[in-house]
């Protein structure tokens, strides 16, 4: 005779937890949300502009700074297309990437690639220490843990360039207890390249030859 038992949770407890997690949420997308305005303060002053102003001043105020920053903002893309890149968009692009393909999923990935380290009922995890996001490679420098050696990473290159999505990569010893990951995301070579065009270029003399 088998018997089951069926306990049924009290509803008090599953609306605290649920409440519990939407505060963690919340909390968590306030701060980011402010780290990503610290970032980036050429975007977030605007926005903060635009909010004051449409509180204390009504929300035409509002629209003439959202428009005025707007306007400014393709200013700067069409007079310093350099700058903007390297203050907005590639700033963006490497946050955005360093997250997505690194940080969000560090510990399972390196966990599933055998390169934590379980003692006594606890996983360490190697410390990411930096990200440098490329065209096609990235750079990933890494705090090996105690007990590591460059021969544990070496032998796992091609289960970490399959579990990070890219097509190859190389472990390379940097310093002491350090390692840095080149992930190679595509080719480089594989674009076209337009070369300036050169007034007057050497012409070939059929003369001559």
């Amino acid at each position: 005779m088998t018997t089951k038992t069926h306990t049924d949770r009290d509803p008090f407890d599953l609306i605290g937890l649920a409440v519990l997690n939407l505060g963690g949420w919340l909390i968590t997308g306030v701060g980011v949300t402010i780290w990503w305005a610290l970032l980036f303060p050429m975007a977030s002053l605007p926005i903060a502009l635009a909010a004051t102003a449409g509180a204390f001043l009504g929300p035409v105020a509002a629209a003439v700074v959202v428009g005025v920053s707007a306007a400014g903002m393709v200013l700067w893309r069409r007079r310093s297309p350099e700058t903007f890149e390297r203050w907005i968009t590639s700033r963006a692009r490497t946050r955005f990437l360093t997250w997505l393909r690194y940080r969000r999923r560090w510990t399972r990935l390196l966990t599933a690639c055998h390169l934590t380290v379980t003692t006594d009922d606890r996983t360490a995890t190697p410390r990411l220490l930096a990200v440098q996001i490329g065209d096609s490679v990235d750079r990933v420098r890494v705090r090996m843990l105690p007990g590591h050696c460059p021969a544990d990473w070496e032998n796992r290159v091609e289960h970490l360039a399959h579990a990070f999505g890219a097509q190859d990569c190389r472990a390379t010893i940097t310093g002491p207890a350090t390692v840095e990951l080149v992930f190679r995301h595509g080719d480089s070579l594989a674009d076209p390249i337009e070369l300036p065009h050169i007034e007057g270029g050497l012409s070939w003399n059929k003369d001559a030859a």
